[in-house]
């Protein structure tokens, strides 16, 4: 749990900020968001779909504190999603976009919606494709909060956070997507079960802010698995950015193919999922990522190539099997089976082992000196990492280890 007290010295709003895919625009002199008619009351949740009402005082949600405000900027598939997801989580929340037809839907659904954009905060998370990222970092001037993004590629974002002054930054990616987007295919359990990376460069993140959003993202339901941004970047090529540009490449088999457009079946379909998915966002995700995603293209086409080559031996079928047994294996053995769970100290080197051997952490406790994290005993100002521990899980085999 977040726990936020009046002694403890944050401001007194906590928003996620999950931008659209274009700058969000911030009137001159702006600097509140404010509420239109758009806005709906609170009521009753049971769903995800409505907003439950505001937090009693002791209230022992997930980091909800009476008075503590959540806003949800950007309504598409994983702003909405988080809408519905904190919401559901207790959180008392607020969403905005750019666009006056999200708006519109998500409040129909229920949800009190902002009509322009929010800088009073204490946490900010980036949604944004990374072609659009730099102008909204520059609303971002002079910003003193936590800055987190869900953008699909992290060194990138890392080198323009720098760039732009950034002061606390920690680069984050819930592989939650789907084919589908916008606000109507948000839900609030997107993330149930998730893997959420929050990037930890030694040196360089400050713990007690990876912490806090830890324990923020665990609470959802997400499995946050602890990374460098060139780790995440490696392993997201290979599992999700290349496989999109695989995809893409099958479904031009029915291309002017009436007859193979009759005959798919399940193993195009599950092969070609991915495909459905706009060509910006593939685009922005393989083209951000364009080093990593070459390097493993150039490996995958060395692999189907001697595939084919076999395929010319005198018994094809004799020689392509012990090629695809090994991955046969490695498929059926996949997800891994998770280990018993484990209590692992919060320090940095100890949480990078557990992302570099497939594991994850299921919640934060018994930290101190940090405000912000669920067992927090430090005094008021405290921003590092005196003790404490995580709880984790790691698969029981390590054969998924980058």
């Amino acid at each position: 749990m977040l726990t936020v007290t009046a002694e403890s010295g944050l401001p007194e709003r906590l928003i996620l900020f999950v931008s659209v895919c274009h700058r969000l625009p911030l009137p001159p002199g702006k600097k509140k968001a404010s509420l239109g008619p758009t806005e709906r009351p609170a009521t009753a949740l049971s769903t995800g779909k409505r907003v439950v009402p505001q937090a009693r005082a002791g209230s022992p949600t997930c980091g909800r504190v009476s008075g503590v405000n959540i806003t949800v900027a950007g309504l598409g598939l994983i702003g909405g999603s988080l809408l519905r997801a904190l919401d559901a989580s207790g959180h008392r929340v607020v969403g905005y976009d750019a666009d006056p037809a999200t708006r519109d839907q998500a409040a129909a659904a229920g949800f009190r919606v902002a009509t322009s954009l929010p800088t009073d905060n204490d946490l900010v998370v980036l949604a944004v494709p990374l072609p659009a990222l730099s102008p909204v970092l520059d609303e971002l001037s002079g910003y003193e909060g936590l800055v987190t993004d869900v953008t699909s590629v992290k060194a990138p974002v890392r080198d323009l956070v720098a760039k732009h002054g950034v002061r606390r930054f920690v680069g984050g990616h819930p592989m939650a997507g789907k084919e589908t987007s916008g606000f109507a295919a948000s839900e609030a359990t997107l993330f149930d079960g998730c893997a959420w990376v929050l990037c930890l460069e030694p040196g360089e993140t400050s713990l007690a802010d990876w912490l806090t959003l830890a324990d923020l993202f665990t609470r959802t339901g997400s499995r946050v698995v602890p990374l460098t941004a060139a780790g995440h970047d490696r392993a997201v090529a290979q599992v999700s950015h290349v496989p999109h540009l695989f995809a893409a490449a099958l479904s031009g088999q029915l291309r002017d193919n009436a007859p193979a457009a009759a005959l798919a079946a399940g193993s195009f379909r599950d092969g070609t999922r991915v495909a459905a998915t706009r060509a910006e966002l593939i685009a922005a995700m393989c083209g951000g990522n364009a080093a990593a995603v070459g390097a493993e293209l150039d490996r995958l086409l060395a692999d189907l190539h001697e595939m084919r080559a076999l395929l010319d031996q005198a018994d094809p079928v004799a020689a392509l099997v012990p090629v695809l047994r090994p991955d046969v294996e490695l498929r059926r053995a996949w997800p891994p089976t998770a280990g018993p769970s484990v209590d692992l100290p919060a320090e940095t080197e100890a949480l990078l082992e557990l992302g570099r051997t497939g594991g994850w952490v299921t919640g934060v406790t018994g930290v101190t000196g940090v405000t912000g994290v669920t067992g927090v005993t430090g005094v008021t100002g405290v921003t590092g990492v005196t003790e404490g521990t995580v709880s984790a899980k790691r698969p029981e085999t390590d054969r998924n280890s980058f």
